[in-house]
């Protein structure tokens, strides 16, 4: 069974980030079907901060001091342990995550880093870009998300070749990294269970592989380099989960495992 609730959370979790404070977006009149994907014509002034208020004027009490990927020194000798499970929170496994971030990391880059202020469009793995030569006009964004197992080789000329962020889950994984993406795209895992923890793991320090605890086999062999892995921050779930969807946190606590179905944006 496809659950529907998973779709729309991925997929408003990656409009959230495209608002994020990070991502200042310039207003533009142009836009493809029903979805807000500005295309790029006069080139406009990008006003920086705008994205920030446009996010406290969502959330209210919204702050800057969340790390937008987990990091290896916000888990040893944690005094403020997660409220939630996953998707929404780390608790329960934080020692699994552990041996995660350790061979992770974190940062973002510096071309991205040093960019006053930065234009950002999300590009999920949908029909709607089929014949749309908009492959030029996507590669003129500063940050290009892309959602799962969203195609790029072959589909260029619509869909654009730059790839700054892919989201993506266990389940969602069967993409060839380098022909897909660029050799600096972030490859960012997006934990819904602890066993999403495990696999990770167990892919890039080649342990047993991981076969239960899924909805969807994922990949048992992926070549990526695990420099180019990040872990989001599910208090990013939680947000778009509570502010935007309005889905209840409060988790039982056996989370029965249903299928993710990709997420549509573009």
């Amino acid at each position: 069974m496809i659950s529907k609730s998973r779709w729309k959370l991925l997929a408003m979790l990656a409009l959230f980030l495209a608002v994020m404070v990070w991502y200042s977006i310039s207003r533009e009149d142009r836009y493809i079907e029903l979805f807000y994907f500005p295309v790029p014509g006069k080139k406009e002034p990008c006003l920086q901060g705008e994205a920030e208020k446009m996010v406290s004027k969502l959330f209210g009490n919204y702050s800057r001091e969340q790390p937008f990927f987990l990091q290896l020194k916000d888990y040893f000798w944690v005094k403020t342990p997660s409220l939630y499970e996953l998707p929404y929170g780390t608790k329960g496994s934080e020692d699994l995550l552990l041996r995660v971030l350790a061979i992770t990391s974190y940062s973002i880059p510096e071309s991205i880093q040093s960019l006053k202020c930065r234009r950002c469009v999300v590009v999920g793995n949908g029909h709607r870009l089929r014949n749309s030569s908009l492959g030029e006009a996507i590669n003129k964004y500063d940050v290009v998300i892309r959602l799962n197992s969203a195609p790029v080789a072959g589909y260029e000329q619509d869909v654009g070749s730059k790839t700054t962020m892919r989201l993506f889950y266990p389940e969602s994984a069967h993409f060839n990294p380098k022909v897909e993406d660029n050799p600096d795209t972030l490859l960012v895992l997006v934990a819904f269970k602890a066993m999403d923890f495990h696999w990770i793991e167990s892919i890039l320090s080649d342990k047993k592989r991981v076969r239960k605890g899924f909805w969807k086999q994922p990949p048992l062999i992926w070549d990526v380099n695990p420099k180019q892995i990040r872990i989001l921050n599910p208090f990013y779930m939680e947000i778009a989960a509570d502010k935007l969807l309005s889905l209840p946190i409060q988790q039982p606590h056996k989370i029965k495992q249903v299928a993710t179905w990709s997420g549509k944006m573009l």
